[in-house]
């Protein structure tokens, strides 16, 4: 486990600055647009190339092509050089076709996500569109590079260069803030605001796609267009990658009746809607992207070398270690966001243009995502199980149930709950769903690796919960105090996050030290000794 602690180290680093920064952004962004008519067709624009990158290659990054490049530099005798040049010339052909495509059809593409928008809200969001699709080039080459760089063991550049796109957006913002008179209404946006918000968007992407070439560069691979397909490995890759792709698009299926319902409550309630959803999970993801996704990352190709050599004893201590580390982290984080959510929200949100009340409901949305954290950070880890195989075809059977579940209770909150609750609604189906997801994947997953030390992992995560009980607990007072002692105000949130988050993690950390909870006790340990020196 202790090199999967320093490279998540490492990488954690590198996320904690990518999601802080990626905070502020998004703070900034709500104080500018707010989250109704503008705020909305901002995010659904902004959504949109991410589901495109996802359908067109963020999928099988790690499914696929990750295996197949540790494959590759294996077995090929120039190291797999010319395999990843002609990965690259083809993933530059076919996200440059696909930006170009998708610019062209952004009407639709906005239709499509959208619950009948008229008027100049449609309007705003196609404009911003237009502005934003052609990032899905960049973003697409940009984590080809940072996937060629993780198999390579070169974890840093890629958990680093969001930064730089998130001080872009940062700096958008704070401009639209000065130089706009319209604010958070879409009637009073004029051309320049919207190419304001649409170009510094993709810009910010581009920087951050250019960091990374740079770094791959850098580690040594040199670029030289190769246009032939064969040597890419087209047809594994397909046959590989079509499950993938059907993973990817019933998981943006998902996604789309989440969007459009979404967008729907919006329409009832101002303040209640898509908006509220995307920021209320975006927060969900700070503390899955610092923990969990460094692990991941550097997992994956671990347990892909460990079953090309058929060590499948590795690939279940790799999983367990990864487990274990991970929740030592996840399972107090997501209590507190249970407790806390309200008072992040206002922290962050409650300015400019975002009102008080709009904030509480982001975080009161956060608060049901919370519930979420454990098992969706749990079902991601059983997956790269799966893909360590190259076994692309279970992760869509499961990724269907999960969907199935996601949609049909989904339906039922739109339909039965009040409209300022649908939203809160539609944070509780996702969460169920990836509750029932994990365990489905669980078991199949351990079928296919003879065992995935259950007992140990559930023994050791019991602990972690009653362990983080106490965190909870003082965190909840802080909260009552405070909302006693002043409401929820940007001050009174400050203090209440500092002294129920803060010293809640502090005694999570004490407490865990002495149940002698050994992941939490190589986590201090690797701090004193980075301190130590």
């Amino acid at each position: 486990m202790s090199r999967l602690l320093r490279a998540g180290a490492i990488m954690a680093a590198g996320t904690m600055a990518s999601r802080v920064t990626g905070f502020l952004r998004t703070a900034v962004l709500a104080a500018a647009i707010g989250t109704a008519a503008l705020g909305d067709a901002y995010n659904v624009a902004y959504t949109i190339p991410l589901i495109l990158f996802e359908l067109l290659i963020g999928g099988v990054l790690s499914s696929v092509i990750v295996p197949m490049v540790v494959r590759a530099r294996h077995h090929d005798p120039d190291g797999g050089t010319v395999y990843e040049q002609r990965l690259m010339t083809f993933a530059i052909l076919l996200l440059g076709v696909a930006a170009v495509v998708s610019v062209l059809l952004a009407p639709l593409i906005v239709d499509l996500y959208t619950d009948d928008w008229t008027g100049a809200k449609r309007e705003a969001a196609i404009t911003l569109a237009r502005f934003i699709l052609p990032q899905i080039a960049f973003f697409g080459i940009g984590a080809l590079a940072g996937a060629i760089l993780n198999t390579r063991d070169r974890f840093a550049a890629p958990m680093w260069a969001p930064v730089l796109n998130n001080l872009v957006m940062i700096v958008v913002g704070l401009v639209y803030l000065v130089v706009s008179g319209a604010g958070s209404s879409v009637e009073a946006a004029t051309p320049s605001d919207l190419a304001l918000l649409g170009i510094g968007t993709t810009a910010g992407i581009v920087v951050q796609c250019l960091a990374l070439v740079i770094s791959l560069h850098r580690a040594g691979f040199r670029f030289r267009p190769r246009f032939g397909v064969r040597g890419v490995g087209l047809g594994e890759m397909g046959r590989t990658a079509a499950w993938t792709f059907a993973y990817v698009g019933i998981m943006q299926f998902g996604f789309w009746v989440t969007t459009k319902l979404a967008t729907g409550a919006g329409d009832r309630v101002s303040g209640a809607g898509n908006s509220a959803y995307a920021y209320a999970y975006q927060l969900f993801q700070l503390p899955y992207g610092v923990i969990a996704v460094s692990v991941i990352t550097a997992m994956l190709p671990r347990m892909s070398r460990s079953v090309a050599d058929g060590q499948l004893g590795q690939v279940r201590e790799e999983f367990a270690s990864g487990v274990r580390l991970v929740c030592s982290m996840i399972i107090p984080a997501g209590l507190l966001l249970m407790v806390l959510g309200p008072a992040v929200a206002v922290l962050i949100f409650g300015h400019g243009n975002m009102t008080i009340s709009n904030a509480v409901y982001i975080g009161n949305v956060l608060q049901i995502f919370g519930l979420a954290l454990v098992p969706f950070s749990i079902f991601q880890l059983l997956l790269r199980v799966f893909y360590s195989f190259g076994d692309t075809r279970t992760p869509a059977f499961l990724a269907a149930g999960n969907v199935a579940v996601n949609a049909l209770l989904s339906l039922v909150s739109y339909l039965v709950l009040p409209d300022r609750y649908i939203v809160m609604g539609l944070a509780c189906s996702y969460t169920v769903s990836y509750m029932t997801g994990a365990g489905f994947a669980w078991v199949r997953a351990s079928r296919k690796v003879g065992g995935l030390d259950g007992r140990r992992v559930a023994g050791a995560l019991t602990r972690m919960y009653l362990v983080a009980l106490p965190a909870a607990g003082l965190a909840l007072a802080v909260l009552w105090g405070g909302e006693r002692w002043a409401g929820l105000t940007t001050f009174s949130s400050l203090v209440i996050l500092a002294a129920g988050g803060g010293l809640g993690m502090l005694l999570y950390f004490v407490v865990a030290h002495r149940a002698r909870i050994p992941e939490v006790g190589s986590l201090v340990g690797l701090v004193a000794g980075r301190v130590g020196r």
